[in-house]
């Protein structure tokens, strides 16, 4: 099958939303994405997502930036759905089901899938530059404006800075946590 082809097929495949035993979310999207390459499916599931968010905890009087899991036990998945595909996802080690009535999976509207910010990076290609200034939007610093330092659009991360308290302080967000101006 040619990119192509793999690209068009891409287009129509869907976000379902899977449950999986609790702290096992990553072990899921690791054995997920080894059975897909094993099995050659790469042409039915795209991608295979732990949305996480990073907030803020004191350690030792100094702030430091963790990372958690924005829905403990659920795993996002983009792919077409045939019974190859739910049958493969399904039996995965530590997945319980999908979300949807009955055996029936439901996939995310395209509004549920901005809201959750499990966009494609490449929606994001050549939209921010380094130099342009942008609100963050979420997380800890919400409302706060900030300057692109630096742009890694194969992460989808942006190096920002912030001023505050009267000191600019380099940080790393998420293409989805700003807008620009």
């Amino acid at each position: 099958m040619t990119d192509q082809q793999i690209e068009s097929q891409e287009q129509e495949a869907k976000w379902y939303v899977i449950h999986t035993y609790s702290g096992h979310e990553n072990k899921v999207k690791a054995n997920m994405e080894s059975l897909v390459k094993n099995r050659n499916m790469d042409n039915l599931i795209f991608d295979i997502q732990v949305p996480m968010e990073e907030y803020i905890s004191m350690r030792n009087g100094k702030e430091v930036v963790k990372e958690r899991k924005v829905f403990p036990s659920y795993v996002l998945v983009k792919m077409i759905m045939n019974d190859e595909s739910w049958y493969l996802v399904r039996n995965t080690r530590g997945v319980t089901g999908f979300v949807g009535p009955g055996s029936k999976p439901v996939p995310l509207t395209d509004e549920e899938v901005l809201s959750l910010g499990v966009a494609d990076k490449k929606d994001y290609s050549g939209l921010y530059e380094v130099g342009d200034i942008v609100e963050v939007i979420d997380g800890p610093f919400k409302d706060f404006m900030a300057t692109i330092n630096q742009v890694d659009e194969d992460r989808g991360k942006l190096t920002v800075i912030i001023s505050m308290f009267g000191r600019d302080t380099n940080m790393e967000l998420d293409f989805r946590q700003v807008k620009k101006n």
